[in-house]
């Protein structure tokens, strides 16, 4: 099953949670002091907000597979339509490790297409010391940038109040 991601930059976290608990009538499954996650079943969505951004609104659309095969599957039909795309490979950001790439649609709209492997404890962990250079990113990209010039993890992780992550 595929289930549509979005996530917003909001400058309240606790009145945010509050009118998004009620209007989706139920609490985030997930609650971090600068993050909330919804994952919501009627529609299938996974809707995430955060205070990290420099912007409030939309930050990034997104699709979220369950399998490796399925990501596999999306991966595969944006090399066929050549898109460009920012292949991330295993990465971590919002609290979880993730295989993803992003796409960057003509308007500048950042699409993350991801799986999740597993949650972690932090908003994202730093690249090792020796793979800095091809650090993966874990920010989608701001409207006026390209997908090539992502910033890396390891920049998330030293000013993360002050990036765009997801």
């Amino acid at each position: 099953m595929k289930r549509f991601h979005v996530h917003m930059h909001v400058e309240d976290l606790g009145k945010n949670i509050a009118f998004y608990s009620a209007m989706f009538h139920q609490p985030p499954a997930r609650t971090e002091a600068d993050y909330a996650k919804w994952m919501l079943q009627d529609p299938p969505v996974n809707f995430a907000i955060s205070t990290r951004g420099s912007a409030t609104g939309v930050d990034h659309l997104g699709i979220q597979v369950e399998s490796d095969e399925e990501l596999a599957e999306l991966r595969a039909h944006a090399k066929d339509a050549d898109l460009a795309l920012q292949d991330d490979g295993e990465t971590t950001c919002c609290y979880a490790r993730s295989d993803k790439y992003w796409l960057t649609d003509p308007q500048g709209v950042a699409w993350e297409q991801f799986h999740t492997l597993d949650n972690i404890p932090v908003f994202s962990e730093p690249a090792p010391v020796s793979n800095q250079a091809a650090a993966p990113a874990c920010c989608a990209p701001r409207a006026t940038e390209t997908v090539a010039s992502l910033p890396s993890a390891a920049s998330c992780a030293q000013a993360p109040a002050a990036k765009a992550c997801c």
